[in-house]
C-alpha cells in the first residue's frame, strides 16, 4: 500500500509538472508574439501614412490618427508617436467611439470584428480626406487593408478607392502589396490550417491528459501496472520535453524572423528620413538660389530704370528744342487758324438762330398736334367706356329677361324655344365677353408706370395666377434664369399671362403641355440693347397661310366647340410689346407646337 502511495504521488507530480511547462512556454509564446503584433500594427500604420500623399499636408501643424472604436492600438500608436514622426510632423492619436464623431483626422484605422458597417465609415469620411487603414476586412472593401498571417501581417490596396478620394501612393506601397483576391484567400486558408493544426495537437493533448486521468484513477492495479505506467509517462514526458524543446526553437527563429523584419522597417525608415533630408536640403539650396536671383533681378531692374530715366531725360532736351523750333510755325498758324475759325462761329451763329427760330415754330405746332392727340385719345376713351356700359346695359337686360323666361316659362317652352334661349343667353355673355375685352385693348399702352421688373417674379406670379389650369392639365412650364426688364408689370403680366394660356389651351388630347421661357440679350442696328424672349410649346401648331392674321383682334382659327376664348389674346400681345417699343412673331409648324418671339428694350 506504501508503495503504491508512493507511485501514485510521483506520477501526479510528473504530471503537474509537465503540465506546468506547458502552460508557462504557450503563455509566454502567446504573449511574447501578441506584444510583438501589436509593435508590428503599429509600425506598418506609420509606415502606410509616411507612402501616402496629402493635398494639404503643408497646412497641418500636427499629423492626426484616429482609432475607431475600444482598440489596444490606441496605445500603441500613441506610444510610437513619442519617437516617430510622419512628414516631419508631429502624431496626434485620437480615439473615436462613433462614427459621426470622426473629423480633423488624416488617417482613420478600424478594425473589422469592432462590429462598424465599412460601407458606411467609407460614406461618412467621403471628401473629408482621410485614409481609411482596416484589419481583417474583406478583399478589396477598404483603402488599405492588412491581414494577420503567421506572426506578422500582409496588405492589400484598393487604388480605385484611394484615387477617387485623392490620395496617391508610393510605388513601393504597390509593389509589396497583395494583387490578386487568389492570393488573399489562399492566405485565409493557410492561416484557417494553421489554426486547426493547433487544434489538434491541443487535442491529441488534452486526450493524452485524459488517458492518463484515467489510469491514476485505476488504484486497485497492481504495482507492475503502475511502474509500467510509470515508465509510459516518463517516455511521455520525455517526448514533451523534446516538443517544449521544439516551440522554443520555433519561437526563437520566429523572433530572429521578427527580429530581421523589424531591422527592415528601421531601414525602411531611415532610407525615407534619408530622402526626406535630401528633398529639405533640396528645397533650402532652391530657395537659396531663388534668393539670388532675386537679388539680381532687382539689381537688374535698377539699372533699367536708372537707363529709361536717363532716356527720357534725353527724350525731354529733344522735344523741348523740338517745340522751340516749331513754335513759330505754330504761332503763324494759329492766327490764321484764329481768322478763319472766327469767320465759321460767325456763319453758324447766324445759321444757328435760323434754325432756333423754326424749331421753336415747329415745337409750337407739335405742341398744338400733341394737345389735340391728347383731348382725342381722352374722347376715345370716354367714348369705349360709355360704348362698353350701354352696351352691356341692354345684354344684362337681354340675359335677365331670358333667365326669367327660362325660370318662369320653362313648362310652357318646348325643347327648340329652350334651346333657342340659351343659344340667345349664350350669345349675350360672348358679346359682353367681347365688349370687355375691347375695353381692355382700348386701355392697353396707357400706362406710365414704367420700372424694372424681374422676369422670374412675373413668372411666378403667372403660375400662381393659372394654378388651377396647371393642374388640371398637369402642365410643366419651365423657366430659364431670366433677366431684369423695364415696362409696366400689370401689362408685362398679362403678355406673358395670354402666351402660357394659349399653349395650355391649344393642345392635342390626351397630351401633356409643355411650356419652355427662355431670353437672351442682343444689340440692334443702332447699337441698342434688347432683351429677345421665346415663348416655345407642344400644342397643335399654326400653319403658315394663318400666321400673318394671327395678331389682329377678333381673328380665330378654330370653332368655338373646340376651343373657347374672344380671339384678342394675341392682339393684347402684339399692341403690349409695341407699346414697349419691342416687336412680336412666330415660328410655327402643324402638330409640332409654336414658338412665339418678343423683343423688349433692355433700358428705358
Amino acid at each position: 500500500m506504501i508503495v503504491l502511495n508512493k507511485t501514485y504521488h510521483i506520477k501526479h507530480y510528473l504530471l503537474i509538472v509537465f503540465c506546468s511547462l506547458f502552460s508557462i512556454v504557450t503563455f509566454s509564446q502567446n504573449l511574447s508574439n501578441e506584444q510583438i503584433k501589436r509593435v508590428q500594427r503599429a509600425i506598418y500604420i506609420f509606415n502606410f501614412s509616411q507612402q501616402v500623399s496629402w493635398s494639404n499636408l503643408e497646412d497641418l501643424e500636427t499629423f492626426n490618427i484616429g482609432v475607431l472604436g475600444k482598440d489596444r492600438t490606441l496605445i500603441d500608436l500613441k506610444s510610437l508617436a513619442l519617437k516617430r514622426k510622419i512628414y516631419n510632423k508631429p502624431v496626434n492619436v485620437i480615439g473615436f467611439n462613433a462614427v459621426k464623431d470622426v473629423k480633423n483626422i488624416q488617417v482613420l484605422y478600424l478594425k473589422y470584428n469592432n462590429n462598424y458597417d465599412l460601407n458606411y465609415v467609407l460614406k461618412s469620411i467621403e471628401n473629408k480626406n482621410i485614409l481609411l487603414i482596416t484589419e481583417d476586412s474583406k478583399y478589396n472593401s477598404s483603402m488599405i487593408n492588412m491581414v494577420n498571417v503567421d506572426n506578422t501581417f500582409e496588405y492589400e490596396i484598393n487604388k480605385s478607392l484611394l484615387y477617387n478620394s485623392g490620395f496617391r501612393i508610393a510605388p513601393s506601397l504597390e509593389t509589396n502589396a497583395i494583387t490578386s483576391s487568389e492570393k488573399w484567400k489562399l492566405l485565409y486558408k493557410d492561416t484557417a490550417s494553421e489554426l486547426k493544426t493547433s487544434e489538434e495537437i491541443i487535442t491529441q493533448k488534452t486526450n493524452q491528459l485524459n488517458t492518463t486521468k484515467a489510469e491514476l484513477n485505476d488504484k486497485e492495479a497492481v504495482i507492475e501496472q503502475q511502474n509500467q505506467q510509470l515508465s509510459n509517462t516518463n517516455l511521455q514526458l520525455q517526448s514533451s520535453n523534446k516538443w517544449i524543446s521544439k516551440l522554443k526553437e520555433e519561437n526563437a527563429l520566429q523572433d530572429q524572423k521578427l527580429d530581421q523584419k523589424i531591422e527592415i522597417e528601421k531601414q525602411l525608415e531611415q532610407f525615407i528620413n534619408a530622402q526626406l533630408d535630401t528633398i529639405n536640403n533640396q528645397q533650402i539650396a532652391i530657395s537659396n538660389s531663388k534668393l539670388e536671383i532675386d537679388k539680381q533681378a532687382a539689381y537688374i531692374k535698377n539699372q533699367l530704370q536708372e537707363i529709361e530715366d536717363k532716356q527720357k531725360i534725353i527724350e525731354e532736351n529733344d522735344d523741348y528744342i523740338f517745340i522751340l523750333k516749331m513754335f513759330n510755325y505754330l504761332l503763324a498758324a494759329l492766327v490764321f487758324i484764329t481768322l478763319v475759325a472766327s469767320i465759321i462761329i460767325f456763319k453758324n451763329y447766324r445759321a444757328k438762330k435760323k434754325l432756333n427760330q423754326i424749331l421753336t415754330e415747329k415745337n409750337k405746332i407739335i405742341y398744338k398736334q400733341t394737345q389735340q392727340l391728347t383731348s382725342k385719345n381722352k374722347e376715345l376713351e370716354q367714348f369705349a367706356y360709355i360704348t362698353s356700359h350701354d352696351l352691356k346695359e341692354p345684354l344684362n337686360t337681354i340675359s335677365g329677361l331670358i333667365g326669367l323666361l327660362l325660370e318662369d316659362h320653362k313648362d310652357q317652352l318646348d325643347q327648340d324655344g329652350i334651346t333657342s334661349l340659351n343659344y340667345i343667353n349664350q350669345s349675350s355673355i360672348r358679346m359682353k365677353s367681347l365688349i370687355d375685352a375691347l375695353l381692355d385693348y382700348s386701355r392697353l399702352g396707357k400706362s406710365q408706370q414704367f420700372e424694372y421688373i424681374d422676369a422670374n417674379v412675373i413668372i411666378n406670379t403667372v403660375k400662381a395666377d393659372l394654378g388651377n389650369r396647371i393642374l388640371n392639365s398637369k402642365a410643366q412650364i419651365i423657366s430659364e434664369h431670366l433677366p431684369e426688364i423695364y415696362g409696366s408689370e400689370v401689362e408685362l403680366r398679362l403678355l406673358f399671362q395670354n402666351l402660357i394660356s394659349n399653349g395650355i389651351k391649344f393642345i392635342k388630347p390626351n397630351t401633356t403641355p409643355i411650356i419652355n421661357i427662355s431670353a437672351e440679350e442682343f444689340k440692334n442696328s443702332e447699337n441698342d440693347l434688347f432683351i429677345k424672349f421665346a415663348v416655345k410649346d407642344n400644342g397643335i401648331g399654326i400653319p403658315k397661310k394663318h400666321q400673318e392674321r394671327i395678331f389682329a383682334i377678333f381673328q380665330r382659327l378654330h370653332n368655338r366647340d373646340e376651343y373657347e376664348g374672344t380671339g384678342i389674346g394675341l392682339s393684347h400681345c402684339k399692341k403690349i410689346v409695341e407699346s414697349h417699343g419691342g416687336t412680336i412673331w412666330l415660328e410655327s409648324e402643324p402638330n409640332q407646337g409654336t414658338t412665339f418671339y418678343f423683343t423688349l428694350p433692355k433700358n428705358n
